[in-house]
């Protein structure tokens, strides 16, 4: 699955400048934040799954529910590859016969190996990591891609309502 990242990039830019604006902040007041905010909207992506569910019979929720919180992790992935100057066209991922579970345990670590050392190696492992879990699911780049317009459009909306 070819993931094409160039215009997401450019429009979480956009609102990366808005926030800053309304908020006072930088991309360096608030790498730690953004970090934090990832995993725990990969946490809320989990949960939406519930991959790790053992204990329950209920399903995951709503295709729509589970993009929409990729979504969320898509822009924080986003935001600290602009940060750090780590933007990349494009990324192909391919599935790793591993469980969506242990992907997502995965890119937990990886994303703390990011917080530890910056590098745009350890940047791209955990982002090809987190859009691994995608191809798990049996999701499109396409559906991955609208939800992040529809998410990035709420929260245009957000910023314009004083959120």
């Amino acid at each position: 699955m070819l993931c094409i990242l160039t215009d997401l990039y450019k429009k979480q830019r956009e609102l990366d400048e808005e926030i800053a604006v309304n908020h006072g902040v930088s991309y360096s007041s608030t790498r730690n934040k953004r970090t934090l905010a990832l995993l725990v909207e990969l946490g809320e992506f989990a949960n939406a799954t519930r991959t790790f569910k053992y204990w329950s019979n209920k399903q995951a929720e709503s295709k729509e529910r589970v993009l929409d919180e990729f979504a969320d992790g898509l822009h924080f992935l986003l935001s600290l590859g602009i940060d750090q100057g780590f933007e990349v066209d494009s990324i192909e991922v391919f599935d790793d016969g591993n469980s969506l579970t242990d992907n997502l345990l995965r890119t937990y670590e990886l994303t703390s190996i990011f917080y530890c050392d910056q590098t745009r190696t350890n940047y791209l492992k955990m982002f090809y990591s987190y859009l691994v879990a995608l191809f798990k699911l049996g999701y499109s780049w396409e559906e991955a891609r609208d939800a992040y317009y529809l998410k990035l459009k709420e929260n245009h909306n957000r910023q314009a309502t004083n959120y």
